[in-house]
């Protein structure tokens, strides 16, 4: 019988920013997969009905208080972690936030919220687990970027800049880690509807301006990127590390496709 290259039995998950939105799907995905998880979060009660979740599909959840923007959170975690499951195999770098306004209007508050948030943590976060799969010789990072990692967008300075930053953070950590046995590579998703631009999607001339650039003619939904979080977690990614994978229904092919007169607010 052949090998399922894409069973995470027996495997441990970490999955940041946790409590809501787009990491409550990845770490869905992934235990589906079999993967037991680690669930991270500002505050560790506001994952507890999560952790429930996760537990009636027959998978362990742990949960754990984690704040990316704080070095001395990281390191707790990443300890507290190696103390709960021993081993972690699987890093999903999910925690971030956005500062959604003209370019012109941003303050260096803004700058520093969001950089450290997506960029600077992203790397403190990969960095303390590194060391821990570095010892065991086998990992998969997956750092979340966007696809403002590889195009810009007005009204996301900040944002683009942190994640194009996360898309050549994960070239380097590739490049540094690959000889240890971890992968690191970065999920970029296009534009799904989250907390973060939810107030985009009310405006439907919006969003009949954005379903009129992407090829397949629809936003994404969450459910879109399962298979793209199981694959880089799993051994069928096992000889691709320092990519960025774009989820986008296509919209990265061409951004003149649009018809629709009404650019997007910002």
């Amino acid at each position: 019988m052949s090998k399922n290259f894409f069973d995470l039995t027996g495997q441990v998950a970490l999955v940041t920013g946790a409590s809501r939105g787009l990491g409550q799907y990845f770490a869905r995905a992934l235990a589906r997969a079999g993967a037991d998880l680690i669930l991270t979060s500002r505050k560790q009660e506001d994952l507890a009905s999560f952790v429930a979740e996760i537990e009636a599909l027959g998978r362990k959840a742990t949960p754990l208080a984690l704040d990316v923007r704080d070095q001395g959170s990281i390191e707790r975690m990443a300890v507290a972690a190696e103390e709960a499951v021993g081993q972690v195999h699987i890093l999903v770098n999910n925690a971030g936030c956005n500062a959604r306004k003209p370019a012109l209007d941003v303050s260096w508050d803004d700058w520093n919220f969001v950089l450290d948030t997506n960029l600077r943590g992203s790397f403190f976060v990969a960095q303390n687990l590194a060391r821990r799969m570095v010892k065991h010789g086998y990992g998969r990072i997956i750092n979340i970027g966007s696809v403002t990692s590889v195009f810009g967008y007005a009204g996301l300075a900040p944002y683009g800049a942190s994640r194009g930053g996360v898309r050549q953070l994960t070239m380097s950590l590739a490049d540094d880690w690959g000889r240890h046995g971890i992968t690191v590579n970065c999920l970029a998703p296009g534009w799904f509807r989250t907390e973060q631009n939810k107030v985009l999607y009310e405006d439907k001339e919006w969003v009949a301006y954005l379903e009129d650039r992407i090829p397949v003619k629809r936003a994404g939904q969450p459910h879109d990127l399962d298979g793209a979080v199981v694959f880089l977690a799993s051994e069928a990614s096992r000889y691709i590390t320092g990519q960025t994978l774009l989820v986008d229904g296509g919209i990265s092919t061409g951004a003149m496709r649009a018809t629709v007169a009404k650019p997007p607010k910002t």
